[in-house]
């Protein structure tokens, strides 16, 4: 089972390209690390305060695909500087 996940996020406290990317950086290092996913920047790259990530999970089924997921998506709340605001699920 493969699923897919968009969110987008707020970067309130970036003031530049520079900021952000600083910002983003860490939540993508740090996911990859810790979890068996693939996260990806995918679109308002000019944009200093928004944002919006695709991450990819495959597992042998829905659930556990999920739980993969959920726990990323609970990581990314995590961090103080970012604030999730749109999130979408497909499954293939």
């Amino acid at each position: 089972m493969i699923g897919y996940v968009e969110c987008e996020c707020m970067i309130y406290d970036s003031h530049s390209l520079k900021d952000k990317r600083s910002v983003l950086q860490r939540v993508l290092t740090r996911t990859k690390q810790k979890y068996n996913v693939s996260i990806s920047e995918i679109d308002f790259q000019d944009t200093w305060q928004h944002t919006k990530f695709g991450i990819v999970a495959v597992s042998s089924n829905k659930v556990q695909t999920e739980r993969e997921l959920q726990r990323v998506l609970q990581f990314i709340d995590s961090f103080p500087e970012i604030e999730r605001t749109v999130t979408s699920f497909e499954w293939f």
